[in-house]
């Protein structure tokens, strides 16, 4: 498949807005189910801090995520980047 004016454009879009979410937001809280999730694959469980009978009954802290400044940065800049490319292509339908 190949990639036109169009998905550079789309991807660009969805890049530039994630970019504009990940600046204005400091950090995510993971609700129960993926914070099971990530303990459950992590070799840290996060569950080093509660009592061992404890562990069964209560349910882990929820896991606060904080994504670094340059990541939204980063973010952003691609896909400023990729709406300038798209909009200097040629469109779907001109000819070569």
């Amino acid at each position: 498949m190949e990639l036109n004016r169009n998905h550079y454009f789309l991807v660009g879009v969805v890049l530039l807005l994630m970019g504009i979410q990940l600046r204005m937001v400091d950090s995510y809280v993971l609700n129960e189910q993926s914070t099971r999730a990530l303990n459950a694959r992590s070799a840290n469980s996060g569950l080093m801090n509660v009592p061992p009978f404890i562990q069964g009954v209560s349910t882990p802290p929820r896991k606060v995520v904080k994504p670094p400044v340059s990541l939204g940065w980063a973010v952003l800049s691609i896909g400023s980047v990729l709406i300038l490319h798209a909009l200097a292509m040629k469109g779907p339908g001109a000819e070569h």
